[in-house]
This record gives structure tokens, sequence and C-alpha cells, in this order.
């Protein structure tokens, strides 16, 4: 029987194949783009339709081999004439097609009309959007809304839209979830909840951020042929993934000691907050952090070092920051801080050092309270600290989580991180990371105490903040993903992560564990 424990840890494959790019475009100029990218290689945007028709055809037939009925559903814009396309492919290899669309007093796009003339001169039939559907389809093609959304659908379109995710088939949408903001990742009314989603061309951000990892599903995507004209762009919006782990944590030099890798101080811990700063401090161990000395209250002492002998742990007044400051590379504080007068003295010493630094969670809320902006720090806000920093509310944080991150680096300087369901990091250089790692699992207290102690190592290890930002982030959600297959996501502890973390932050060290 194989163990569980930290000495033997399956090998979990991450949640995106490679063939997803890491370059994100805006939503609003991939019309644009697509238009550029196919006068620059000769093609129609007619032809694109097809080879988008293709590709989702192509997909659904692998994924449901077996299914015999498919309802189509098309919108009176492009996402729709790749259902025309659809329809027409699927019914010339003998599957039963229905297919409804929406009607609209405007003509359709040029490139729609010529797809849906070609399915009703192939035979096809185009039945009204309140039809009643058969009862035996098996797979549902969602072509309604595409990337121009920007309110809730209409009341017809949100009766379909909820009629779909009620019925009992799977959904494989066309580019996006027909309802989820492109840009964004809100869902401002009624939503497509997707088995599957297919993106052709480029990703968008809405698709890794906000409410898409409730709607989209298990993700694919297509660039339709336009690989080569997409590997000369260039945009400020990245998706990282632990595919990208072993570019910023290379192999350790053989000569390398305690003092190459960094001496980290965090400060913390108020009473009965113990917790938090030893979770911070092991974490920025298990990262690789060459030494860590944990500033707390004096009756914490004896149970961290008791937990971890390897942490160096103090009692915090102003004679030990002063020299502990003097000391240090690097600085993170927060984890358990408070907001006493014991916890706003520290922050006032912390605030001038100018050495890289990490501020988490009572940092962040007294910041709030006192803004300033310095660009030596990485902020770790969830959606209600930054709300508290933004001075607005979580909904209008959550409704446009890259402008509110950009809004925080714009106020606060230096690197933000927006923690949540698709993670955003920025940095005054405008730009933008998305983090494609982590799971449902992570809801639970105490995980952001981890993330501060391993973006507080990875800076002492000589990345920059924003490289430290983004790998801390991939490196905490992949540590969490690996567990979340193993055992699944329910119940995890912020302290499991470091049975994973170890193996996540040495990438170059072959997996014995693999089945």
């Amino acid at each position: 029987t194989r163990s569980r424990g930290c000495d033997m840890m399956d090998h979990t494959m991450t949640k995106n194949p490679d063939s997803i790019p890491h370059i994100v475009w805006p939503a609003e100029t991939l019309r644009q783009a697509e238009r550029e990218a196919a006068d620059s290689l000769g093609l129609t945007l007619f032809e694109l339709m097809r080879r988008a028709g293709e590709a989702a055809f192509q997909l659904a037939r692998s994924l449901y081999p077996a299914s015999q009925h498919w309802l189509i559903l098309c919108g009176h814009g492009n996402n729709g004439g790749d259902g025309y396309v659809v329809a027409r492919l699927a019914q010339a290899q003998g599957i039963a097609v229905t297919l409804l669309a929406l009607e609209s007093d405007k003509p359709l796009p040029e490139e729609a009309q010529a797809a849906r003339e070609e399915w009703l001169n192939a035979g096809g039939v185009i039945h009204a959007a309140d039809s009643a559907w058969p009862d035996d389809i098996s797979l549902i093609i969602d072509g309604l809304l595409g990337t121009g959304l920007h309110s809730a659908p209409r009341a017809s379109v949100a009766g379909l839209i909820e009629l779909t995710n009620a019925y009992p088939a799977p959904v494989i949408a066309l580019d996006i979830p027909s309802g989820l903001n492109a840009q964004t990742g809100a869902t401002p009314g009624a939503v497509i909840h997707a088995a599957h989603t297919l993106t052709f061309i480029a990703l968008k951000p809405g698709l890794l951020t906000g409410n898409a990892r409730d709607v989209v599903g298990r993700l694919h995507h297509h660039a339709l042929g336009l690989e080569r004209w997409l590997a000369g762009q260039n945009t400020a919006i990245r998706r990282f993934s632990a595919a990208q782990l072993a570019g910023w944590l290379p192999p350790r030099r053989p000569t390398s000691h305690k003092g190459s890798h960094g001496r980290l101080v965090i400060i913390g811990g108020d009473r009965g907050t113990a917790g938090a700063i030893r979770m911070a401090g092991e974490a920025a161990l298990r990262a690789g952090a060459g030494l860590v000395r944990v500033l707390t209250r004096a009756e914490n002492i004896a149970g961290i070092v008791t937990a971890r002998p390897e942490l160096m742990v103090h009692e915090l007044n102003g004679d030990s920051l002063a020299e502990s400051l003097e000391w240090a590379d690097v600085v993170a504080i927060g984890p358990g801080l408070g907001q006493s007068e014991w916890g706003k003295a520290a922050l006032r010493q912390v605030e001038n050092f100018r050495k890289p630094m990490v501020w988490d969670a009572d940092a962040l809320n007294l910041l709030a309270i006192n803004p300033d902006k310095r660009h030596n720090r990485v902020l770790t806000p969830h959606p209600g600290e930054a709300a508290r920093l933004l001075n607005i509310s979580v909904a209008e944080v959550e409704s446009d989580r890259l402008h509110s991150v950009q809004r925080l680096v714009k106020r606060y300087g230096g690197v933000v991180v927006l923690k949540g369901a698709g993670t955003v990091v920025a940095n005054n250089a405008g730009e933008i990371g998305i983090i494609d790692a982590g799971n449902p699992g992570m809801a639970s207290g105490g995980m952001g105490d981890v993330l501060t102690g391993i973006i507080a190592a990875l800076l002492g290890q000589g990345l920059t903040p924003y490289d430290a930002a983004c790998a801390g982030c991939v490196a905490h959600g992949e540590a969490a993903d690996r567990l979340a297959a193993r055992d699944g996501a329910r119940g995890m502890l912020a302290t499991d992560l470091f049975c994973t973390l170890r193996r996540v932050v040495n990438p170059d060290v072959i997996d014995l564990d693999h089945d």
C-alpha cells in the first residue's frame, strides 16, 4: 500500500494542457487582431469561421463520440456563425441536429450569414429559440453570445441559458460561455455553465479569473492556423502556470550556502494568532529561504520553536525589530499582526525599510487607514482587503479584477497580488499576470499566511518583486492542486501544502513517485 505522507507523494498533472497559450489578449483588441491576422495570411474571416466550426466539431466528436443528437444554440453574431458550421458538419456525419436560433431586426454579420446559408443549403432546419426541445438531446453546443457582452443577457436569452443549464446534457461553449464577460470574468446575469469551452485564436482574461472558474469547465484552445502570426505579437497580460516554474527556479549552485538564499524577518502573531506567523515562517523555509527569523509575542516563542525548530524566534520589541531590519534582506509583515498599538508600532518602524517587503493581512488593513505609496512592497490583498484599500465594495472589486489590481498599483505602488479564483498580479510597469493554478480547497484559514512566506522566500532568493509574486502564487496553487488531485479539495489545510510545496519549488527534480 502506498504511503500517503509527505515522504511519498503522487505526481499529478496541472489542470491545463501545454497547448493552452500563456499570452492573454485584452478582449477589446481581439476583433481587430483577428482581421489583421487574416489579412496577413490572405484569409477571409469566413475561412476563420469555418476553421473554428471544424475545430469545435472535432472536439465534440472526440469528447462525446457516442452522442447522436446535438442541440445547437445560435446567437445573432459570429458565435452563432460558428454554431451553423458545427451543425452542418455534424449533420453530414449522420448526427441528428436540432438548431435553435435567436432572431433580430439587425442583419447577421457577413460571415455568420454565409454560414447560415450553407447550413440551409445543406438541408438544415432553423427552429425558433422558444421551440420545444426533443427528449433525446445528448450534447448541447453553445453559440449564443460572444466576447462583446458587457451587460446581463436580455430576458429571452436568459431564459434559454437557464433552460440549458437545467437540461441533463453536457455543454460545449464556443469561444466563451454565453453570459460571461470576456474581459473581466464577471457574470452580470444568466450564464452558461459549460463542461468544456473551446476558445479561438487567443485567450481572453475573462476565461481565467472572476467567475470563470465556475462556468468555463475544461478550457481548450485552437489558434485556427494563426500560430505563426500570434507568435510575433505581444501583450502586457500573461497566464502563469506550473509549466513556467523551472524558468523562475533553476537548480541551485553546488557552492551555495544558507546566506545565499535570503535572510528573512517575518513579523506578526499577536495574542491568539501565533499559528499565522508560524505558517508564514515555515512556508518561507519550505520555499527555499536560507534563514528565517520570526518576531512575535513572547508567549508564542516556545510553541513555534517546538513545532519548527529551524525558525529563529524572538520577542517583537523596538530593539529586536531594529536589529532584525539591519540583518534582513527581506521583511514580511502582517500575518496575525492585529490592529492594536503593538502591531501599529511595528508597522511604523517597518514602513521605511528600503529592501523588498511583503505586506499582508492586518498590515494591509492598517495601510488602508494610513495610505502611502512605495515601490519596494508586494501587497497581497484578498477581495475584502482590496475593497478597504480602494474604499469601494467587494462587489466592485470583483466586477473587474484586472482594473481593480491596476487601481491598487496606481494608489499604493509596487506589486499587488489580488487573491482569489484566478489571482491577478500587477506592477507599475503595466505587466499583468493571471495565475492559472489553485482550487476551492484553498478557501480555508491560513492559506494567505503560507503565500506570504512563499513570496518572501522567493524575494530572498533574488527574484524581482513581480516575478516573486507570480512564481509564489503559482507554486502555492500548484502545491494545492497536487493535494486536491490526491485527496480532494474539501478539508485541505494550509499546513498540508508543506508536503507538496517542496516538490513544486524544485521543478528540476525527477518525481520518482510518478504513477
